[in-house]
């Protein structure tokens, strides 16, 4: 039986770790996971935020995912796009899914992320 959904894993081209940390960490606010170090020789990086796990493991004939993504819920949805958007990053408004704020944007290789609150009622 299915409990939770553990973690979701990305893909990034190969020597880009920095510019994935400089997004996750300063523009998205997570924490950087230490990887085991049987794992970190295979490059790539693991970030934290609450319960929310995203690890970006490296492709060497990497593309990226732009249509799919995963969904993360956020809190006050219009600070969030505001703080992305202040970092330059693409905010592209969806008013597509009934009861819920949400944007869509890019991590730095291409890679689409979706953002999505519920509204109250």
């Amino acid at each position: 039986m299915l409990v939770a959904v553990d973690h979701v894993q990305l893909a990034a081209p190969p020597g880009s770790e920095d510019r994935l940390r400089a997004y996750y960490v300063d523009v998205l606010g997570m924490t950087e996971m230490a990887k085991p170090p049987v794992l970190a020789a295979r490059g790539g990086c693991w970030f934290r935020a609450g319960a929310v796990q995203l690890h970006l493991g490296i492709e060497d004939h990497f593309r990226a995912a732009k249509k799919a993504h995963p969904g993360l819920r956020v809190r006050d949805i219009e600070a969030y796009a505001e703080r992305l958007a202040a970092h330059h990053a693409p905010v592209t408004w969806d008013d597509g899914l009934p009861g819920h704020r949400r944007f869509y944007s890019e991590d730095p290789v291409g890679n689409r992320l979706e953002f999505l609150e519920p509204m109250q009622s």
